[in-house]
């Protein structure tokens, strides 16, 4: 089994290994980020939970660049009113690449 990590950003938690690409929500990052709340290590062996975050351990990302999700439609309507309404969201993400899970 190889090492993983749980970590938690913007409000949700990812299974990440190293080499894996995922998106995030927005974060204002240029070329490198840390994330510091993991919940979790397993380094092949044994796990490492936190109470609620591991101490001493980070996970390196790249930051690839930003994108967006499908835009999502929220249309409201009463009938024999005349009563419409459209609006339209697309959620910005941030792709990142995993370098790196250390644990000290």
């Amino acid at each position: 089994m190889s090492k993983y990590a749980i970590i938690e950003t913007g409000g949700k938690q990812y299974r990440v290994q190293e080499g894996d690409e995922l998106d995030v929500e927005l974060l204002e990052a240029a070329n490198t980020f840390t994330f510091d709340k993991i919940l979790l290590v397993h380094d092949g062996s044994a796990a490492k939970v936190g109470l609620p975050y591991v101490p001493n351990c980070t996970v390196h990302a790249e930051v690839l660049g930003q994108t967006k999700g499908p835009k999502v439609i929220a249309f409201k309507y009463k009938k024999c009113k005349n009563y419409r309404r459209l609006v339209g969201h697309r959620q910005k993400y941030t792709r990142v690449k995993i370098k790196a899970i250390a644990v000290a």
